[in-house]
């Protein structure tokens, strides 16, 4: 009997009306999401067997939908979430495993900047009562349970604390929409869905979830990432118009194997069993997904004016970081504070390279060979203007 012929049903309805009972709302508010909704459990349906990864995808989206419900109350009855300014933000982009994350994590220990935290990721919903500035009662519980997960095979591949700074693209989620966990984006139906959207509402979402934040803790400096953020270039700029990024390089001979092996490490954790699914295949529609990501974030960049973005290797970022971030202010015409360059060199000093245990992974596990990837990405590798080394 196939074992998806379980208890574990992906009725749309029932999601609903679950999340709907869980917290007592019933307003999804204005952003489109029951589309979104029928093609993710779809591809939940059609592609997770296991029993137990049924359920856990099921009760993510469960969760999805009842913090949607949250947030929208939020909105509508704490009026001074959209009285906040997100002015002047910065966007960290590139391949993932360029450095992006590490980048990040140093320019947010700077006292002006703010990113989006991984409990707000968790949590982006303000506990009832909560003032602005005061601790989430939901926090230390988040702490305790990330601290059970620091000796995982995932944590080398991406360490993560309470208060790491996320991709922000984990907050288009809740809107039932984007790149949710990154495997998603592999399967069918929602691949091929994604790509036929307009990203507009879908940032200007998240425009609202940031005035939220802010206005649970306040930021100088909006610092937010994520490889996705290639695909939104123009939608970034029709909603956020003085937005600037940071675009991250590396050798996609060492980008490719690595983001299959995260890839495979989150379908393992969400999925259980993914003895169905053919690896070949699956790696080789992770390296499409991001070649294209890729080709659809240089040909957007190229409409706007250079100086609105500073490009960097992954390599320059471990030899120089310092280096880097003077240069990012520089060029953004940031003032670099000494309590800015004090809290980054403490970061830098405490975080040396492979601190959270090295990353192994084999190409010829995922169905690739060096000569696929040249041939792929020859049209970023072969354009000088990019800092692409190893």
């Amino acid at each position: 009997m196939d074992s998806r012929d379980t208890e574990v049903s992906f009725d749309a309805n029932g999601l609903v009306n679950e999340a709907i009972e869980q917290t007592g709302f019933d307003d999804f508010g204005n952003m489109p999401y029951r589309d979104g909704l029928e093609v993710l459990l779809e591809t939940y349906d059609r592609h997770v067997v296991d029993p137990e990864g049924r359920k856990r995808c099921r009760d993510r989206v469960v969760t999805l939908l009842a913090t949607r419900l949250k947030c929208e109350n939020a909105f509508t009855t704490i009026p001074e979430i959209h009285q906040q300014e997100i002015v002047a933000p910065i966007f960290v982009t590139g391949l993932p495993r360029s450095g992006t994350s590490a980048l990040l994590n140093l320019l947010v220990t700077a006292p002006e900047n703010r990113g989006v935290l991984q409990w707000e990721v968790q949590f982006p919903d303000p506990w009832p009562g909560c003032k602005p500035g005061e601790e989430d009662p939901r926090y230390p519980y988040l702490v305790k349970a990330l601290e059970e997960t620091r000796d995982s095979e995932f944590a080398k591949i991406h360490y993560i604390d309470a208060d790491t700074p996320e991709e922000c693209v984990l907050l288009h989620a809740f809107a039932i929409h984007g790149v949710h966990l990154g495997f998603e984006i592999m399967l069918e139906p929602y691949r091929s869905w994604l790509l036929e959207q307009d990203l507009a509402p879908l940032y200007a979402y998240q425009k609202k979830q940031l005035q939220m934040l802010n206005w649970r803790n306040p930021g100088q400096q909006w610092m937010l990432k994520a490889p996705a953020h290639m695909w939104g270039i123009d939608a970034i700029r029709e909603v956020f118009p003085d937005a600037r990024f940071i675009w991250c390089h590396r050798d996609p001979q060492a980008v490719v194997p690595s983001i299959n092996s995260m890839n495979s490490a989150l379908l393992g954790m969400y999925l259980g069993d993914t003895g169905h699914i053919d690896s070949g295949e699956m790696g080789r529609s992770v390296m499409e997904w991001y070649a294209m990501s890729l080709e659809t974030g240089l040909k957007q960049r190229e409409k706007l004016p250079g100086q609105l973005f500073v490009d960097c290797s992954q390599q320059e970022f471990v030899e120089q970081p310092m280096a880097l971030v003077e240069r990012v202010y520089r060029e953004f015409d940031l003032t670099f504070s000494s309590a800015a360059r004090g809290a980054m060199q403490a970061h830098v000093d405490a975080n040396p390279k492979g601190k959270h245990g090295k990353h192994e992974y084999d190409l010829a596990s995922f169905g690739l060979t060096r000569e696929m990837i040249d041939q792929r990405f020859a049209f970023y590798t072969g354009d000088g203007r990019w800092p692409i080394s190893e």
